[in-house]
């Protein structure tokens, strides 16, 4: 197990944690953001938009790729305020804090914790939104991931029963105004809702859901990528109760989680977390019985590890 301090993708601070297993990147000179995420000597399972990597100081908000940490309900410029300059690193054992200057067009400074597991893929991030204005603040924790090329995200749905047992609705699903449920990147399972990432598809495309499992996930090639969240029972969540979206382009899939909305008095925080898991799985197909038989498993194995 080890922290480093490398160069990676143009820039000069970055960290690098890893054990046997995994290695996780994150950057210092821009940020809080998590770069990389892999199995050693693997493919990197984030999206990195290369004719950026390196650069630092930009006026616009760039993508960069990776994971990043945003506030909801999204808006311009509130959600797009840049985060291209150096963010400042604590190391305590297997953790890395990173914690940004105060964002001067809303008030709020971000913070993100990222611990890795010793002997496993596992990797613990913790996001905090704190509020440095002299004023209230209505929002939620947004946790993106920007998922690399050719694969597709996993959103599970609450339980199939028929129609003669069960009257009432279970999941809300939100759509936005460019959703195109008709594109062939979709497919509406009876456990699972699945959308591709096609590079050739030019048109973006976004939906939401209340998602009481507690996880989405992503294949590709021969890994999954896993996520789990809290979900709080009684809490409102932004975007008519989503607390998973996905959204995808020809360049990317965003794998995405929300926290409730919270009124954030001055000087308060709120945090958010989720806790990532890679498997090397090959041959998942899309479909509901491939995902039973081949992701299922490990989620309930997973959720074992995280509880204890």
């Amino acid at each position: 197990m080890e922290i480093k301090k490398i160069k990676y993708g143009g820039w000069n601070n970055c960290y690098r944690l890893a054990n046997k297993l995994v290695e996780v990147v994150v950057t210092s000179d821009v940020g809080p953001r998590i770069i990389r995420y892999s199995f050693l000597n693997g493919d990197n399972e984030f999206c990195e938009y290369e004719n950026q990597l390196g650069k630092t100081k930009s006026k616009e908000w760039m993508i960069y790729g990776g994971h990043r940490l945003w506030h909801a309900p999204e808006a311009r410029p509130r959600s797009y305020s840049p985060d291209n300059n150096p963010v400042e690193v604590k190391i305590e054992k297997f953790t890395i804090k990173l914690t940004q200057p105060v964002e001067l067009s809303t008030g709020i400074q971000k913070e993100i914790e990222v611990t890795l597991d010793k002997n496993s893929t596992m990797v613990t991030v913790l996001h905090r939104l704190t509020n440095k204005n002299l004023w209230p603040i209505e929002l939620s924790i947004w946790a993106l991931s920007v998922m690399a090329k050719g694969g597709f995200a996993i959103i599970p749905r609450e339980k199939y029963v028929p129609h003669t047992q069960s009257l009432l609705p279970t999941m809300p699903l939100v759509l936005w105004s460019y959703t195109d449920m008709s594109d062939k990147r979709w497919k509406w399972g009876k456990k699972y809702l699945i959308l591709h990432q096609d590079e050739c598809a030019k048109n973006p495309q976004k939906i939401g859901a209340r998602v009481l499992a507690g996880w989405a996930a992503y294949s590709r090639k021969n890994n999954i990528f896993v996520k789990f969240f809290d979900y709080k029972k009684d809490a409102n969540y932004p975007d008519f109760g989503c607390t998973v979206e996905t959204f995808t382009n020809e360049d990317m899939l965003e794998l995405e989680t929300l926290g409730p909305l919270t009124k954030l008095e001055p000087d308060a925080s709120v945090e958010h977390i989720e806790k990532w898991f890679l498997l090397g799985k090959p041959n998942i197909k899309p479909i509901d019985e491939s995902i039973d038989s081949n992701v299922l498993p490990f989620i309930s194995n997973l959720k074992k590890t995280i509880v204890s």
